[in-house]
């Protein structure tokens, strides 16, 4: 995916230069993303302890069994785990995803007996497993190897597996922390290839050595789908998997839901994996069962993969009518929020306290959603609750930049042993269980446990752009060299812009979403803007006039025209100076 991304004279153009100073990035080579750079898996603890057993399981033929998790990440590991063992003699391989309806989270006990049933040799987990102590110990009382696949944060008390394979479990020395669950797998069977190889496996099987590269197209989706951070060593397996995908060599399922979301394959950019192909293998995670994402990711069969692909589509169809329902009572229990994009309000919000909210009735699948949209719309940690089968309370939480939400939820269990049921995840998501009537005392210690962290830290919300462009800089050819320059994503933020325009006309589109033709202040060239989710009524919406956006340039594809187009993020209306002349336009 390397690009040329150069001017006349073979140096960075001024605008991207900018941009990735702005993202510290100083050596030109940093733009390069060649898979001989990528991080080697030898410092991964345990790496070669799970290699050996899984050689030991490949040469005696045992009975493998991957249980993955119901997200993308954790649908694109189990399907790499599955394709890749299987070219590696794997002859009686099988996987287990929990229902979160009917097991939750993890390798629980519940989920250990169903996987007994299946009688297995050896289990690998993917995307999860690292607080799974008594899952584990289940297995292994019933002679099962395990092997446990992870990248999310441990507990005090880890699993007694036989192998641990987690760049963020103490003790393990390898630099590459942000690995996603789906990266974490490639890395083990980076490692298992290289030994198979090493003692000829292969040419004693009669089978071809498969080029793991041919893979990366899942590692980029689930490694983009988990937003985790896009250092160096993950842009790489991004960018590699978005090389393979706009070659067209990617999974037939990969095709067929970017056909459905009406992306061509030629022209997709990590954004697109996120919002596009991703959430339609999470809306049957989040409703049903994310197996029929994981069926579509294993065809090879162009008619099957479409055919999965459009069940996929009907199912996030029916997320979004519920994620809206949601949403909407979740900002009435926010309320007293006038502005959803208020650039002012953010700043002036200095004392955070984050938001835990819940009604019943509330979706147990989508409540992530929820807490994620008010996070972006409150600029605060929230966390959204849904009852579960037992009548306990199943919480997902969203953090924002400068707090880290599991540590948070640790210190609330120190200072209230009892109180959480379980809880897990990383720095900006985690998800907890409470008892219902345990709900106001949980509330009570997570504001509260917020304010402190903030009140310590000092910390004032604010949005960080790249400043401001210049008209002539607001153009098609910019937008495009933008999406291709890089593979953006969390901690590596696509390129962000502020400044003024006129607003000369606006119009509700899709029933949420505004749209505008704008023009600099001076009245030049007119631009045409977005702004997705954020009307709640189109009668009460506002005129506006002059407005304060943030926003990035894109490009808008329609009936195969190409077009700039302002995705704006953020905006807040600026008050018109009475004109005497024009006495209509006085504010």
């Amino acid at each position: 995916m390397e690009m040329d991304q150069s001017g006349d004279d073979g140096l960075l153009s001024p605008l991207l230069k900018r941009i990735f100073e702005n993202r510290n990035v100083a050596d030109p080579a940093q733009l390069k993303y060649p898979l001989a750079r990528l991080l080697p898996p030898d410092s991964l603890k345990n790496v070669e302890l799970a290699t050996e057993l899984l050689i030991h399981a490949l040469g005696n033929q045992q009975r493998i069994l991957v249980i993955g998790d119901y997200d993308t990440d954790g649908a694109t590991a189990t399907v790499l785990a599955m394709l890749c063992l299987r070219a590696m003699g794997a002859g009686n391989i099988d996987y287990l995803v929990p229902n979160r309806f009917d097991f939750g989270y993890g390798l629980s006990p519940e989920i250990a007996e169903v996987a007994l049933a299946k009688r297995p040799d050896l289990v690998i987990t993917v995307d999860n497993g690292i607080s799974s102590v008594d899952g584990v110990r289940l297995l292994k009382k019933n002679g099962v190897s395990v092997i446990i696949t992870d990248h999310h944060l441990a507990g005090p008390t880890l699993p007694d597996a036989d192998a641990i394979v987690n760049p963020n479990q103490p003790g393990c020395n390898f630099p590459g922390k942000a690995l996603a669950g789906v990266g974490v797998m490639f890395y083990l069977l980076l490692s298992l290839r290289a030994k198979l190889k090493s003692i000829q496996w292969f040419e004693q099987r009669n089978l071809a050595a498969p080029n793991l590269a041919a893979y990366l197209d899942l590692v980029a989706l689930g490694t983009v789908a988990d937003v985790v951070p896009l250092d160096y060593n993950n842009q790489i397996l991004v960018a590699r998997g978005l090389a393979r995908i706009r070659a067209g060599r990617c999974r037939a399922g990969i095709l067929a839901l970017m056909e459905t979301g009406g992306k061509h394959y030629s022209d997709m950019v990590s954004s697109d994996l996120g919002f596009v192909v991703a959430p339609r293998l999470n809306a049957a995670g989040r409703l049903e069962d994310i197996s029929i994402g994981i069926e579509c990711l294993l065809t090879d069969e162009r008619v099957k993969a479409r055919q999965y692909a459009q069940m996929l589509n009907e199912i996030n169809f029916e997320r979004r009518a519920i994620e809206h329902e949601m949403q909407s009572q979740a900002m009435e229990t926010v309320g007293q929020i006038v502005s959803l994009r208020s650039l002012s309000e953010k700043a002036q919000n200095q004392c955070l306290q984050g938001f835990c909210l819940y009604q019943p009735g509330w979706h147990q699948g989508i409540t992530g959603l929820v807490a994620s949209r008010i996070k972006d719309k409150t600029d605060q940690p929230v966390i959204a609750f849904a009852e579960n089968l037992d009548k306990n309370l199943t919480g997902s939480a969203r953090s924002i930049p400068g707090l880290h939400i599991k540590d948070i939820l640790e210190s609330i269990a120190i200072e209230n042993p009892g109180l959480m049921i379980r809880f897990g995840g990383h720095a900006m998501a985690a998800g907890l269980t409470i008892r219902c009537g345990d709900l106001d005392v949980f509330k009570s210690a997570f504001h509260s446990r917020v304010a402190r962290h903030f009140a310590s830290a000092g910390a004032v919300s604010m949005i960080h752009t790249d400043g401001a462009l210049a008209e002539n800089e607001i153009t098609l050819a910019n937008a495009e060299q933008l999406r291709q320059a890089a593979p953006w994503g969390q901690g590596f933020p696509s390129p962000l812009f502020d400044g003024q325009f006129k607003v000369m006309n606006q119009k509700v589109v899709g029933r949420h979403h505004l749209k505008l033709t704008l023009a600099s202040p001076e009245m030049g060239t007119s631009f045409t803007g977005i702004a997705f989710r954020v009307v709640e009524s189109a009668d009460s919406f506002p005129r506006l006039d002059l407005i304060h956006a943030v926003y990035q340039l894109d490009v808008n594809e329609f009936r195969g025209r190409r077009s700039l187009q302002l995705v704006i993020e953020y905006f807040y209306s600026i008050p018109a100076i009475p004109d005497t002349g024009h006495p209509e336009q006085a504010a």
